[in-house]
């Protein structure tokens, strides 16, 4: 057999041997408490059932603290050399001391207390995730691909952009995408959170992971598979879990401070009674590494419900500095407006009706795909105009949109083409103003003029104003690349005085920067140009899916353009911080009230244990809270 072969088939040995190792090693946790639950069940059997000798039901636990202690023993080992001084070396120097006092069950105990606070760590994060990982079942893995001939079967990896899919009823859509033919519902609510059948049609937008209707929907992909709404939600559970927030090392530090207080009452109680159990009994109620696992539970559990808010959470740090950030910065458009212009004024010339302008203005634009079209349709459509037929439309760049409406030659041009070609009419054309505007030109006279401004959405006055008084906000300002004007009218509209407009973004960098030197910021926005201030800023938040960078600079993506997801992330963290230290500081104020007693003598070593268990389970059970939404998740 040739060298290669060989070398090539022991590594593959090796690296499977590893694999399963590994894989052993980080199960530790659960086979170690099975081994100490049964260690003590049979020391018990042994001593009370079957009244053997104390050489004989000790086996039982030398077993227990042997196989189990030892692993544990070599862990904290390791943290130690580290110069890793956490709360959990007070379990170790308990099991040590209860080998050398003879307190063999009390030092099982701990074995249990430990490994199975592992173990409901394990679980609990899996618990927080719950959702999530129902979610990941529901996806299928298939789809149905509309082709020349026929409709095939597909992996969800060979779905490209601008695929037509099939939809059958009552199956998971597989990719985002625009509708292009069918009529009926999908199920949204395991995405969004809101329990609603939303109506589909042709030019509907679908998430993946939306679940169909009763109707057959054809739909073209926008986005791929892996790059789907569904697939950065699942990200968020697996790097959630993967990844170790700040939080939890905000529990070592209370750890830190914790250990050598417990230490100092355990020494006391020692010295002052001349027994060493009580030394023992202070150690195994003080002992609280199992308890600090209600700080990541929280965060793992409220990374989980953001994602079912449609709130991806990129960093878990976000969660912690978002309640201490003090100057709130806005982008303008797609933040603060929803980004679409609308018809907000219509002027029209003496001898024309306003009617008549609007009307031959939108029978053009229907053919039209320029981005103030729809506006005039829209208008068009909240007055219910019949618009009639419009031929020979031709759109020549530069020179506006022309053709024949009703008899009548239409153009809709700009103010300096008005005046360049000195039509008739010109000298009435309205004095320049803020906003959008285009020029409606009748028989080659000026008709009227339609002005344009991108509406601030609904939500945005009422979320600005209340980010002082709900939020502690101390500043709120507007840094756009607009004109002057136009970042008035919107900061008038929403109650923000400060601005600073037509900003480049390495100008909106500077400005981020410095304001991030004086307080922490958040800093809201939409558009590649964002993306250097969010990263810039404590908290970067993308909202919207309009832009891959945004979305990779930013520690939080609200994948629904809605301000009210901004404040319900507030409210979700500041509500997870408030649990995950409740869980921490009131446990550890249970143990010390347990330390007390023990260190007078009314607890000994194996009752101290068994309660602190009760304890650790208390604030586990506290943490999950953080997983379920409030009864108010937003103030707007």
């Amino acid at each position: 057999m040739p060298v290669d072969s060989i070398q090539s088939r022991t590594q593959r040995n090796a690296d499977s041997f590893r694999a399963r190792w590994n894989l052993l090693w980080s199960e530790k946790a659960n086979w170690i408490a099975a081994l100490a639950i049964l260690g003590i069940g049979a020391h018990l059997l042994l001593r009370f059932g079957f009244h053997s000798s104390a050489n004989v039901h000790s086996i039982p636990l030398w077993i227990t603290l042997t196989v189990g202690g030892l692993p544990m023993l070599y862990e904290l080992a390791g943290k130690l050399f580290k110069r890793e001084f956490g709360s959990d070396l007070l379990g170790g120097i308990s099991i040590i001391t209860s080998v050398l006092l003879g307190e063999y069950l009390a030092g099982s105990i701990i074995v249990l207390m430990l490994s199975g606070g592992e173990a409901l760590e394990r679980y609990a994060l899996q618990s927080a995730s719950s959702v999530l990982s129902a979610l990941a079942q529901r996806m299928p893995t298939i789809a149905h691909k509309k082709q020349q001939s026929g409709v095939s079967e597909v992996s969800l990896e060979q779905i490209e952009v601008g695929d037509t899919l099939i939809i059958y009823p009552h199956e998971t859509c597989p990719a985002d995408g625009v509708v292009i033919d069918g009529h009926g519902t999908m199920d949204e609510s395991y995405l969004t959170g809101e329990p609603f059948q939303i109506t589909k049609t042709s030019g509907s937008s679908v998430i993946s992971g939306a679940i169909n209707g009763g109707a057959v929907l054809t739909i073209r992909t926008t986005r791929l598979a892996a790059d789907s709404r569904y697939a950065k939600i699942m990200e968020v559970m697996r790097k959630s879990e993967a990844e170790r927030p700040r939080l939890r090392r905000l529990g070592d530090q209370l750890g830190a401070i914790y250990t050598p207080i417990a230490l100092l009452v355990a020494i006391s109680a020692w010295l002052i009674s001349g027994e060493v159990l009580r030394f023992l009994a202070v150690l195994v109620i003080a002992t609280p590494c199992p308890l600090l696992i209600g700080i990541p539970i929280a965060i793992i559990g409220s990374i989980s419900l953001c994602a079912r808010r449609a709130i991806i959470v990129k960093s878990p740090v976000v969660l912690e500095q978002i309640t201490s950030c003090r100057t709130a910065i806005f982008d303008k458009t797609g933040t603060l407006t929803y980004g679409n212009p609308k018809l907000t004024e219509l002027l029209s010339a003496k001898d024309f009706k306003d009617d008549l302008v609007l009307t031959m203005a939108a029978s053009l634009e229907r053919y039209s795909k320029h981005p103030l079209a729809q506006s005039i349709l829209n208008a068009t459509a909240e007055r219910k105009i019949q618009l009639p037929e419009a031929t020979e439309v031709e759109e020549k760049p530069g020179q506006g949109l022309r053709g024949t409406v009703s008899g009548h030659s239409v153009m809709i041009t700009s103010r300096k083409q008005v005046l360049a070609q000195n039509l008739s009419g010109a000298d009435e054309l309205p004095a320049i103003a803020g906003g959008l505007e285009c020029v409606v030109v009748i028989d080659e006279r000026y008709a009227g003029m339609l002005r344009f401004r991108d509406a601030p959405r609904a939500e945005s006055r009422p979320f600005v104003n209340h980010l002082g008084p709900k939020h502690q906000f101390q500043s709120v300002m507007i840094v756009s690349g607009d004109r002057e004007s136009e970042v008035r009218y919107l900061a008038d509209e929403v109650g923000i005085e400060q601005i600073y407009s037509q900003q480049s973004p390495e100008e909106k960098l500077a400005i981020v920067r410095a304001e991030t030197s004086r307080a922490k910021t958040l800093y809201v926005g939409d558009g590649i140009n964002d993306a250097p201030s969010m990263m810039a800023a404590t908290v970067g938040m993308a909202i919207g899916q309009n832009s891959d960078v945004t979305a990779a600079a930013a520690g939080v993506v609200i994948l629904d353009s809605t301000l009210t997801k901004v404040d319900e992330f507030m409210h979700i963290s500041r509500r997870m911080r408030g649990i995950a230290l409740q869980s921490a500081v009131g446990g550890m104020a249970l143990s010390i009230i347990g330390m007390i007693f023990a260190s007078l003598g009314y607890l000994n070593p194996v009752t101290g244990a068994i309660l602190q268990e009760v304890i650790d389970v208390l604030a586990v059970l506290n943490a999950l809270r953080a997983a379920f939404p409030p009864k108010v998740i937003h103030d707007l």
